[in-house]
């Protein structure tokens, strides 16, 4: 059970002669004093703007205090500011600091329309949550749930931000596809008990490309893991062909995705394909030769040895054709670890080594970006009863993604930072401590003189700039 603190001075162990007193009676502060270059972010990119258009707002705008653009705002600073809980928000709604990146004019809540809510310039988390817990329809009856998030509006912004990240249409783009789980520990919509992982969760299916997040998408977990990747495939490479049709689209999965359906719609598409094969006894019979070779090898220099073979597959039933697969004959001090990846690339374009070690395997990179999503940017909150609350909540965990990539790929382009992960880029660059002084004129932000990497501050500051005209 919670009580509220009454004490007001905190006496510490003493430093030698000195008494060591915390009182809380510092006047207006923030821990997040660095956020003001994810503002700079926003204002290059306008991430949370579009995301905003996505929301069909259905309330009284004689009634309105906070705009649609503000409460997406609020909650998606809060995520990339390590705040994960709606809960969070009823303390953070008196934060000027957070006010002044949701774009609140009145930034200390001085002339809110309720005398319990000044001083709060921000939404509460009830008003928050009716962002996540409004349906696919509002009724003309409904009285609080009004704010209405199209999808598939998010779902075009989430390649939209991708495709805006190019300054000219690269030669190539490879798209990266991986399931995960997401434990749930309630009674959730959706949510099966899953043999590999074994637990309660969902398994939501992501794609990415490089380090940019394309699809985000929920699902229940009695499923295969490829389970409605065509359908995310077909939108997002019209979506590609549509501003570059002549960019070459290279579809990239563990053995989850190697499916006939999956395959046979690439190659109808003219998009290549590199998929991990599941082993059995025909494919290893098959590279029986180069295994033997390796384990020759291995037991000579007593070190790991690979063996590559490149050869023609076709199931017995399940592939509609023969298709070309690699494997890799690998002895290990434990034994033989063979490997196998189909695809349709020619054996001009790459060579059985190359398309495994440097193609196939670069893959893995991947599942960081899921886990930095998950952990450190709160993916897997989806506590909420049904399914569409659930997505809505891993959309803004995705929008919260996007603009900590804006800020790793433009302000730390070039720093001891540029490929650090989001949780170590808000430690070090984004909770900062400051003080907050309003006045008619100005905002004042006072950076704690401590702060150990004001050079790194000051680089991604220039970074973020805009260019001086001439």
């Amino acid at each position: 059970m919670t009580t509220e603190c009454t004490q007001k001075t905190f006496e510490f162990h003493a430093l030698y002669r000195r008494d060591v007193v915390a009182e809380f009676n510092g006047g207006t502060l923030t821990s997040d004093g660095g956020a003001l270059l994810l503002r700079e972010v926003e204002a290059r990119l306008g991430v949370i703007a579009r995301f905003a258009e996505c929301f069909m707002d259905y309330r009284k705008p004689e009634w309105v205090e906070h705009s649609v653009y503000s409460l997406a705002a609020q909650r998606v600073y809060g995520l990339a500011l390590g705040y994960e809980d709606l809960n969070d928000h009823e303390e953070l709604r008196r934060d000027p600091l957070l006010a002044v990146l949701a774009e609140r004019e009145d930034v200390e809540g001085e002339e809110r329309r309720q005398e319990r809510d000044r001083g709060k310039p921000l939404a509460g988390k009830s008003t928050l949550n009716r962002l996540e817990l409004t349906g696919e329809e509002v009724k003309e009856t409904e009285r609080y749930k009004k704010i209405r998030l199209d999808t598939q509006a998010v779902d075009r912004a989430l390649v939209d931000y991708f495709l805006d990240s190019y300054r000219r249409a690269p030669r190539q783009i490879i798209l990266d596809l991986d399931a995960t789980d997401d434990t749930v520990y309630g009674n959730q919509e959706g949510r099966f008990f899953h043999g590999y992982y074994g637990d309660y969760c969902y398994l939501p299916l992501y794609i990415f490309s490089g380090r940019h997040l394309l699809c985000a998408r929920l699902r229940r977990s009695n499923i295969d893991a490829s389970e409605g990747a065509v359908t995310e495939m077909e939108r997002i490479v019209s979506q590609i062909r549509a501003r570059w049709p002549r960019v070459r689209v290279v579809i990239r999965g563990d053995s989850g995705f190697c499916r006939e359906e999956i395959m046979a719609w690439c190659e109808a598409n003219q998009v290549d394909y590199v998929l991990g094969l599941a082993k059995n006894s025909r494919l290893i019979a098959a590279i029986e030769p180069q295994m033997s070779r390796a384990q020759a090898r291995h037991q000579r220099t007593g070190k790991r040895a690979r063996v590559f073979a490149d050869f023609s597959y076709q199931t017995l039933e399940s592939w509609s054709r023969s298709r070309r697969v690699v494997g890799k004959a690998e002895y290990l001090n434990k034994g033989a670890n063979p490997r196998f990846v189909v695809t349709s690339f020619g054996q001009r374009a790459w060579r059985a080594r190359a398309l495994y070690e440097r193609f196939y395997c670069a893959r893995g990179e991947m599942e960081n970006r899921i886990k930095e999503q998950q952990l450190e940017l709160f993916a897997d909150r989806t506590s909420a009863a049904s399914m569409r609350a659930n997505q809505i909540r891993l959309y803004f965990s995705s929008v919260a993604y996007v603009l900590m990539e804006g800020l790793r790929r433009l302000g730390l382009a070039g720093t001891e930072m540029d490929r650090a992960q989001c949780g170590t880029i808000r430690l070090k660059l984004l909770k900062i401590g400051a003080q907050i002084r309003v006045s008619v004129r100005r905002i004042l932000v006072s950076l704690a003189g401590g702060y150990p990497y004001q050079n790194l501050f000051w680089l991604v500051y220039q970074n973020l700039a805009p260019p001086v005209e001439n």
